[in-house]
């Protein structure tokens, strides 16, 4: 957007400025959280009085922290593992059979993303209790797939568009079956966008909280449930360094993520 100013420089600091004031809103309110994770007062406080270590101490002495950490990196990992394959084989789908069907198949994929949260979780709820499976680390995963696989798929419909068919054409008619054209000929073409959606799906999975209150228990706790209880009981400073770590290690992820990208041969995906 701002190279369409190569000449106004005016225009271009302005453009700075307002894209620095967005940043600034998004960011503060989360950057307000880490000094309150150092604050020595049993309260929320802003600006602590004094700091100390305390409230992380806290956090990874407790054994149920621990565990409800434990169990969403787990979640997270196998939501990413699970979602992003079936959501690039309904992307192929979708794009190789076009019109109604493929608009059919996207909007049945998508729904997930454009339902109410607690609806979503309530009927999910009601099929996870049919089969027994309410408080199963099984069936917070299935809710977690739900919702991750529309994200992915709206990461990598665009690429699959762009995608030159021809080439799998090619290696059908040397004899070679789907899934090797899909593993050695679009995976490795689309690994850029591939490794995208499985930084989203993986993020999705960390952060939803309303599936996992109606569905999560126990053991099987995640930890933006554990969270969401905290407050409802008691508020100290322990869930501020939990949200510093929180965002931490989604920074982690993503710069992670974005190194990976830079250090692959760049092309088209």
């Amino acid at each position: 957007m701002l190279e369409a100013y190569p000449q106004n420089r005016l225009a271009r600091i302005v453009l700075w400025s307002f894209a620095a004031l967005v940043m600034a809103f998004l960011m503060l309110p989360t950057l307000v959280v880490v000094p309150l994770s150092f604050s020595a007062s049993n309260l929320l406080e802003f600006p602590p009085h004094a700091y100390s270590l305390r409230w992380y101490e806290n956090f990874f002495g407790s054994a149920t922290w621990m565990a409800a950490l434990r169990t969403s990196l787990i979640l997270g990992t196998l939501t990413a593992l699970i979602a992003v394959p079936f959501a690039l084989l309904a992307c192929i789908s979708m794009n190789r059979l076009g019109g109604k069907s493929a608009a059919s198949i996207q909007g049945v994929l998508l729904t997930p993303s454009v339902t109410p949260g607690i609806l979503l979780a309530i009927g999910l709820f009601f099929v996870l209790a049919a089969q027994r499976l309410v408080g199963t680390l099984f069936g917070v995963l299935v809710g977690h797939v739900v919702l991750a696989v529309p994200v992915a798929c709206i990461v990598l419909l665009p690429a699959l568009a762009r995608f030159d068919w021809n080439q799998v054409q090619a290696a059908r008619s040397l004899g070679a079956d789907w899934a090797r054209a899909i593993g050695e000929i679009i995976v490795p073409q689309l690994r850029l966008s591939l490794l995208s959606a499985t930084l989203m799906a993986f993020l999705t999975s960390l952060d939803e909280s309303v599936i996992s209150i109606f569905v999560a228990s126990g053991r099987n706790s995640t930890m933006p449930k554990l969270m969401f209880i905290s407050l409802r009981d008691q508020i100290d400073p322990t869930i501020a360094a939990i949200s510093t770590l929180w965002t931490a290690i989604v920074v982690v992820v993503v710069v992670i993520v974005a190194l990976r990208q830079k250090s692959l041969p760049s092309r088209k995906s």
